[in-house]
C-alpha cells in the first residue's frame, strides 16, 4: 500500500516520518500531517496485515478513535465472565456495554487510511534499518536501500522496537503472550456472544482470556517471560476446558509486552517513541490501544511543534512530551503495577473482591466503559483494604522481567 494522498515528488527533507503503522503510529502520523507537516509513515509488512492482539477496545479506546473512522465491530461484550484457575466462575453484566471485539488488521487498516487521508504519505513493506541524526534533522535507512532525512521521527514499530533501543527505553515488566484466533462453530457462537471471559491463571500475574467475534474466538494465556513451558501447558489446558481446542486455528501466534519503568526515557534529541515501542502497556490487564492511540495523539503533536521552534528549543518540546505522558498514562501505569502486584500477591482475593462485592465490579466495569480509570479504581477505599488485606495474607511473590 502506497497512499495517492501524496505530492508528485517527495520532499528532500520531511518534517516528520512515522515508523509503524499501528495504532500509535497511525495516529501519530494522522495529527502531523493534519497540522500541516510532510508526514511519512513507514510500516515493514503489507497493509492490512495481522497482529497478534485479543482486539477489545475498552472506553478509553473508542474516545481516542476518530469520530469517523470506519470500522467493523464483530461484537460488543455486555457481559464478563471471571474465574480463578477455571474455578469459582461467575458472570457479571455491562450496565453500558462498551467493550468492542476488533480485529486489529481492520483497525489498523483504517487508521492508517485515515493518516492517508489526513495527507501523509503511507509506504509499507519498509523496514527501517538504521537511523541517525544530526542537530537539525534525522537519517533513516531502509531495508529497500533508500536514505530518507526529517526534522522529527516517531518510533511506534511495536514491543520489539528498533527505534525504542535507539532511544533508549526500559522496562520493569515483560511478559508472554500465547494467543489464537479460532474458528468456532454455530452453536458455541451463539454461547460466546456478547460475552468474555477472563480466567485468572496458574502461574504468578497470569490469566487467559476469550473475547467472541463471531464465527471466530481470540484466546490465549499471558504471564510473565521465563517459562514458556508452563504457559504452553497452561495454554493448552485452557482452550481444552473452553471447548476451543478442536478447530485448527486461523493464527497461533506470541509476543512480548512491555511495560516501561517511570524514568525511561520517551524521546532521544528529535526521535520520540509512543505506544509498544514506548513500553506503553497496562500492568494488570496488558491493554495496550488506549494507550498507544492516546500517546499517538501526543506525539504527533510534538513532532508538529518541533517545526515551529528553534534548535535549542527541542529539549523542551519532548521534555513537554515525556511530562504530558507522565501525567495522564504514566499515572495510570502507576495505579495498574500497583493492582499487578497485589494480584500476584493473591489473585484469589481480588476474584473474589470483583465477583462478590458488587462496588468492586461497578468501579471496573466503569473503567471498561471509560467512565473512570485505573488510577481512581486504585484510590478507592475498598480497592485500598483489599490491598492491605493482600499484604498481611501473602509474601510479595517474585516478578521475573
Amino acid at each position: 500500500m502506497t497512499s495517492a494522498h501524496t505530492s508528485a515528488r517527495p520532499p528532500t527533507v520531511w518534517d516528520v516520518i512515522v515508523i509503524g503503522a499501528g495504532p500509535a503510529g497511525a495516529t501519530a502520523a494522522r495529527v502531523a500531517a493534519r497540522s500541516g507537516c510532510t508526514t511519512l509513515l513507514l510500516e515493514r509488512a503489507s497493509i492490512p496485515r495481522y497482529k497478534t492482539c485479543g482486539g477489545g477496545l475498552i472506553g478509553a479506546s473508542l474516545a481516542a478513535l476518530p469520530p469517523d473512522l470506519p470500522l467493523d465491530i464483530r461484537d460488543t461484550a455486555d457481559r464478563f465472565t471471571f474465574s480463578h484457575s477455571g474455578r469459582a466462575e461467575r458472570t457479571l453484566s455491562c450496565s453500558t456495554p462498551t467493550c468492542a471485539m476488533v480485529y486489529r488488521s481492520e483497525l489498523d487498516a483504517a487508521l492508517t487510511e485515515a493518516a492517508a487521508t489526513a495527507g501523509a504519505q503511507v509506504n509499507d513493506c519498509t523496514t527501517v534499518t538504521t537511523l541517525e541524526q544530526d542537530a537539525d534533522t534525522v537519517t533513516v535507512r531502509t531495508g529497500r536501500g533508500d536514505t530518507l532525512r526529517a526534522r522529527a521521527v516517531i518510533g511506534a514499530d511495536g514491543s520489539a522496537s528498533r527505534v525504542a533501543r535507539y532511544v533508549g527505553v526500559r522496562c520493569a515488566q515483560v511478559d508472554l503472550a500465547l494467543e489464537v484466533e479460532v474458528p468456532v462453530s454455530d452453536r458455541a457462537a451463539s454461547r460466546w456472544q456478547g460475552r468474555a471471559l477472563m480466567e485468572w491463571g496458574p502461574l504468578p500475574g497470569s490469566f487467559g482470556w476469550v473475547f467472541p467475534k463471531g464465527d471466530v474466538c481470540t484466546a490465549g494465556v499471558v504471564a510473565a517471560r521465563g517459562n514458556p513451558t508452563a504457559l504452553r501447558m497452561y495454554k493448552e489446558d485452557f482452550l481444552s476446558r473452553r471447548g476451543l481446542d478442536g478447530s485448527r486455528p486461523l493464527h497461533d501466534t506470541g509476543h512480548l509486552t512491555r511495560c516501561r519503568r517511570p524514568d525511561s526515557p520517551l524521546a532521544r534529541g528529535r526521535v520520540l517513541v509512543a505506544g509498544d515501542a514506548a513500553a506503553l502497556v497496562d500492568h494488570w490487564s496488558r491493554e495496550g490501544i488506549s494507550y498507544a492511540l492516546r500517546s499517538g495523539d501526543l506525539a504527533g503533536r510534538a513532532a508538529a511543534r518541533l517545526m515551529e521552534v528553534p534548535r535549542e528549543a527541542v529539549d523542551a518540546v519532548t521534555d513537554d512530551y515525556g511530562w504530558q505522558i507522565a501525567e495522564t498514562l504514566g499515572v495510570e501505569m502507576q495505579a495498574s503495577s500497583t493492582l499487578m502486584n497485589l494480584f500476584t500477591r493473591n489473585p484469589r482475593l481480588v476474584h473474589t473482591t470483583l465477583t462478590r462485592l458488587p462496588p468492586a465490579w461497578r468501579r471496573l466495569d466503569a473503567y471498561v466503559s471509560g467512565r473512570t480509570s485505573v488510577a481512581e479504581i486504585m484510590a478507592a477505599p475498598l480497592v485500598r483494604t483489599t490491598a492491605t488485606l493482600a499484604a498481611r495474607l501473602t509474601p510479595r511473590a517474585g516478578y521475573r522481567t
